[in-house]
Formats: C-alpha cells, structure tokens, sequence
C-alpha cells in the first residue's frame, strides 16, 4: 500500500517551544517512531509543514543587513533541506540500514494572479502578542492575523496547479525509496511565457515574491 503521511509543521515544533534545533529533533523523533511502525511493507512518501521554521529563518536572514533578505521561497528550500536531513536520520534510526531514503526539493507551479497573494493566510514563524506583533507589522511591512491567543506572520498561500518533480517522486517511491518531499505543501513558483527558453519549452520558472514553501 502506497502512504501519504503529512507532518504539520507545528507537530516539528509545537506552539509556544523555544525554536531550537533540539526541539525540533525531539518532535521529529516522536513522529519517527510512528511512522517506523507503518513502514514495513508499505511505500511511504513524507510531506511536512515549515511555517515555524521558515519564519525563524526569515528573522535570522534579516538580522544580517549588510544584504537584501533572501526570498521567502529560497528559505523554504532551506527548510526542506534541513527538515528532511532530520526526518532521515531519526527514521533511518529505527528501520534496517538497507531502506533506503531520498529528501527532494519541491517545486509546484502557482497561477501569478491566484486571489491569495492579495489575501495572506499561513501563518510562519513564532508568536507574538498583539502590541508587539502590529510594531512588527508597521516597522517591517508585514501581514499579520490572529492564531488562536496570540498573532503570527502571515504570507500568501497560493492553490497548486502541479508537481515539477512528480516523476522522480514516483521514480523513488517505486524503487523502495521513502521520499521526504513537498515539504511546507511546496515551493511555489509562477510558470510564465518567455520567447527564449528553449530547455524549458519557452517557460520560465521563478518563485513568487514573499511566498514561502508552503
């Protein structure tokens, strides 16, 4: 049997802990421990969430302001990465050394003129408290709504048109291979006509502005 088993990113890091890289295993480990239990004899493919994360890393990269902030959607890749190396390790400690694992970074294409990018709605990174989460949202032009008790970052959370990579996905799974992929729902990027771009059928790919994975 083929399984799907989606992660959210606040069961990586549950509401309100420290964004530590210890925590973040902690959780990971846990949610190892129950998928072990399923994988044996089954295909297994790992989608997770990354809001926590993305968001901790956006802060991180805007600390530094000798440069521009990186792209919200490059971060997202950065969390794919990170998260899936963890996925690999904490599960590779519970199943035979002989299963093999594969982390790919996503891509799926996103229609550039989706009603979402005028209405953000996933919420990234920590939580604040209203006072803090508006001085926030004035001094750094972001979006911010409520999260149950407290408020958060929000960013646009664009409906995917299709998987780049759905034939490796397939490829892998059909192998024996546990894919870790998807991670944060996608790394969303706009398909836009170009005149020439011949290795890509006269498309060009690029990520939305202030879209995360996800």
């Amino acid at each position: 049997m083929r399984i799907v088993i989606a992660l959210g990113g606040n069961a990586l890091l549950q509401r309100g802990q420290p964004m530590t890289a210890e925590n973040q295993r902690a959780n990971i480990r846990l949610a190892a421990e129950r998928i072990a239990k399923v994988a044996p004899g089954n295909e297994i493919v790992i989608a997770h969430g990354n809001g926590p994360q993305v968001g901790s890393l956006a802060l991180q990269d805007a600390a530094y302001e000798a440069a521009d902030p990186y792209p919200l959607d490059v971060l997202g890749a950065e969390t794919e990465a990170m998260i899936g190396y963890v996925i690999e390790q904490e599960l590779g400690n519970l199943l035979p050394v002989e299963q093999p694992f594969a982390t790919l970074l996503t891509m799926i294409e996103v229609d550039p003129n989706d009603p979402a990018f005028g209405n953000p709605t996933k919420p990234i990174g920590p939580i604040y408290d209203k006072a803090t989460a508006e001085k926030l949202a004035a001094d750094k032009g972001w979006s911010i709504a409520p999260d149950g008790e407290h408020f958060r970052r929000v960013v646009p959370s664009p409906k995917p048109q299709r998987i780049f990579e759905i034939r490796p996905i397939r490829t892998l799974v059909d192998q024996g291979c546990i894919v870790i992929c998807a991670g944060g729902g996608r790394d969303p990027h706009d398909v836009r006509r170009r005149r020439r771009a011949p290795r890509c059928g006269g498309r060009h790919r690029q990520g939305p502005r202030g879209v995360p994975a996800g």
